[in-house]
């Protein structure tokens, strides 16, 4: 699964490559469904990065997260696929994933990856 939806990712030249500059990008929309139960998970995906060569180009990261609403995956796991899938594109400085999901059952859960230095 992760190497044809990685692929889908779009990069453009950081025009500033000198600069430590944050980039902040809110998904609030994102989708995807328990394995366990069928049911669909929703959450907000926070995506903070100090670019280094490339940026990721909006379009296609709203393309590629569109892939994971019928996929059968526990949060944990899209959680990190979408950390390894985002870096090995963009291959940024610094970066932080948080994902947020929201309650089902009473339960929340919020995983955040990567480096804690942001903000």
């Amino acid at each position: 699964m992760t190497e044809s939806f990685r692929t889908s990712l779009e990069v453009f030249d950081n025009q500033f490559p000198g600069r430590d500059y944050e980039i902040e990008i809110v998904c609030p929309e994102f989708t995807s469904v328990c394995p366990k139960t069928g049911q669909p998970d929703f959450g907000t995906l926070i995506f903070r990065y100090v670019p280094d060569q490339r940026c990721v180009e909006l379009k296609s990261l709203k393309l590629y997260l569109q892939k994971f609403r019928n996929e059968g995956i526990f949060y944990e796991n899209v959680s990190n696929t979408i950390h390894d899938d985002f870096c090995a594109m963009v291959e940024p400085r610094k970066f932080l994933l948080i994902a947020d999901f929201k309650a089902r059952g009473g339960i929340t859960s919020k995983i955040a990856i990567g480096d804690a230095g942001l903000k």
